[in-house]
């Protein structure tokens, strides 16, 4: 588990995220306490990233702690006392239940306690009682729906959600993602607009008022509500976006090197650490490195460049200083140059993502994408695809590509679909028809039904801008360097006016939507105090705080043009974003994968 600076540090934030923290670190503590003396805590890995985000490992020592990832193995610990830390999963299971086998086996006397993330399922209990262990547990939950990634970035950390709901049919997590607003609610009062779009997201606001009914946010001690409105948008409405390559410098390094949990690991010596050449190391990518937020959503041709000044002013500043003696002048220098390792890091990082960047590879495919989102050129993109397909360049960007080219379209012309397939199959494998059933079911790779509408929602929302300016930016479309991302459009619509004005739009795109106000029983406001435009400052001269919950995941590109609406002039609120997973359009396809066997 990961060091002291992978938790965020969320004094900033606009929200009380600390206290939804310190609550989390709280109930894992009492877990600890309640199991007295020296105890074994096996974590389920999949655990492990959320857990490093809430509560550093030596604080678990503290508690008389040795960790433990669960695997099939058996548990190789001296310790009599087993903490199970797990998902409700059917396999975690049977983890544990040959684990417990494997102890009696060898006559080990252990006392088992079983605790699930976030609650307990009936049907996880029943493998455990099918497997004659369940007599033998202490069974507990540890109700983690959300972990803080960011000041304003928090994950439901919900594997798969699209692929469960499209393709299985299992609305399960919709329940959780509820849960966890309502949770939140609990800390910022009862929020009053609540405006959905997408098949999950108008049954998450279903589940929000019902939940309202039975377990009712007491908004009586809180005043007027901290968040003023949420907007629920499933990926579905929006599968354009992750597909295209973000072009942010958080976006890009999640692209090329995948950040996990808020952490990016890389071999140690592009982070400057020489001595440890081919050691990997772990470098958390969130705002407490002050040159990171200022860098991280800017669209990275601009990042080098401010580096490179950034750079420069040091060295100026260093001559200067060997002319200089006052001590104050002295100490500004030393306060610049504590800053000097996060400059290293970040222009060695820098320099290692233009290595991909500046790719010929790379920037056919940037343009290929902007061809695709055009639409105006079909042939030319099918022709593409179709060459990619026969160099077998890897399934994963293919499948992309495809999914992009496919949904722009509405569906491929019967003949294509059905050749592109067979072409598939034949490069790579015939074990991939189970994936490539899985996209059609999804929607995502399917015969065309209809003609596509694509091109009236790009004119109407603008989601094409010429000309973009990467260096000054004065429209969204920077994130993508000339693609408005659809999804934020939206957003930006929904927060200036709901979505009255713009029935017609959403009636083009996948899902209903719904608009409701909420009023809590305890108190009744006239309805002009919930009016979003009358509210714009919460009544300590914060601004009004907006929720965007993102149903399927997110790109840090989406969440950067987010921040960057949020910080124009006339915008009256913050945003915060939350998520059911970080997403980035590989690990989105990669979801949709079937592993056989």
């Amino acid at each position: 588990m990961a060091k002291v600076s992978q938790i965020p540090n969320l004094d900033n934030s606009p929200l009380n995220l600390r206290s939804l923290r310190e609550q989390s670190q709280r109930e894992l503590v009492n877990i600890l306490k309640n199991v007295r003396g020296k105890k074994c805590l096996v974590i389920d890995p999949k655990l492990s990233g959320s857990l490093s985000l809430i509560i550093q490992t030596s604080v678990l020592m503290e508690y008389g702690v040795e960790l433990r990832h669960l695997s099939a193995d058996p548990l190789e610990t001296d310790i009599s006392k087993i903490v199970y830390l797990v998902r409700s999963q059917f396999e975690l299971m049977k983890f544990i239940s040959s684990q417990v086998h494997n102890d009696i086996s060898k006559g080990l006397q252990r006392e088992y306690h079983v605790y699930f993330v976030p609650r307990r399922e009936v049907v996880c209990e029943k493998v455990l009682e099918e497997e004659k262990v369940h007599h033998l547990m202490t069974i507990g939950e540890y109700p983690l729906y959300m972990v803080p990634f960011d000041e304003d970035v928090i994950s439901f950390e919900l594997d798969c959600v699209n692929k469960e709901f499209q393709v299985d049919g299992d609305t399960s997590s919709l329940w959780h993602i509820a849960k966890a607003i309502h949770k939140l609610e609990s800390f910022s009062g009862l929020i009053p607009n609540v405006r959905a779009k997408g098949r999950c997201s108008v049954r998450v606001a279903d589940i929000l008022t019902r939940m309202q009914t039975e377990e009712p946010v007491n908004s009586h001690d809180m005043g007027i509500p901290e968040i003023n409105t949420v907007i629920l948008l499933d990926r579905e409405v929006d599968m354009v976006t992750p597909m295209c390559s973000q072009l942010t410098y958080e976006g890009l390094i999640d692209e090329f090197f995948h950040i996990n949990n808020g952490s990016v690991e890389l071999d140690a010596s592009i982070l400057g650490a020489q001595q440890q050449e081919g050691k990997k190391m772990k470098h958390p990518l969130n705002s407490s490195d002050k040159l990171f937020k200022e860098t991280r959503d800017l669209n990275f041709e601009v990042v080098v460049q401010v580096l490179r000044q950034k750079a420069t002013s040091m060295k100026e500043d260093y001559a200067e200083m060997t002319s200089t003696q006052s001590v104050s002048e002295l100490k500004d220098f030393v306060k610049k140059l504590n800053s000097l390792p996060e400059m290293t890091r970040h222009i060695n990082l820098a320099q290692h993502l233009t290595t991909f960047t500046s790719k010929q590879s790379f920037l056919a495919r940037l343009n290929m994408e902007h061809t695709i989102v055009e639409a105006e050129s079909y042939d030319i993109c099918f022709e593409h695809i179709e060459e990619l397909i026969h160099k077998q360049e890897p399934l994963i960007s293919v499948l992309r590509l495809l999914i992009l080219f496919s949904v722009t379209n509405s569906g491929l012309p019967k003949k294509h679909f059905d050749y592109l397939r067979r072409e598939l199959l034949h490069s790579y494998g015939f074990e991939h028809i189970a994936t490539l059933n899985n996209l059609e079911k999804a929607g995502l790779l399917r015969k065309q039904e209809s003609k596509s509408n694509w091109l009236t929602i790009k004119r109407a929302l603008q989601l094409v801008v010429e000309d973009t300016d990467t260096a000054n930016p004065n429209d969204i479309s920077y994130v993508f360097s000339g693609y408005a991302p659809l999804s934020i459009r939206l957003v930006h619509h929904a927060i200036r006016s709901g979505w009255r004005p713009m029935e017609e739009i959403l009636r083009l795109l996948p899902g209903p939507h719904s608009e409701t106000k909420r009023v809590s029983d305890v108190i009744s406001l006239p309805s002009s105090t919930y009016r979003y435009e009358s509210i714009n400052d919460v009544a300590d001269g914060r601004r009004s705080l907006v929720l965007v919950v993102f149903i399927g995941g997110v790109t840090f590109a989406e969440i950067a043009a987010l921040r960057f609406l949020s910080a124009q002039e006339g915008m009256a609120y913050d945003v915060m974003v939350a998520t059911t997973k970080m997403i980035s359009g590989n690990s989105l396809t990669e979801s949709y994968v079937e592993k056989l066997g």
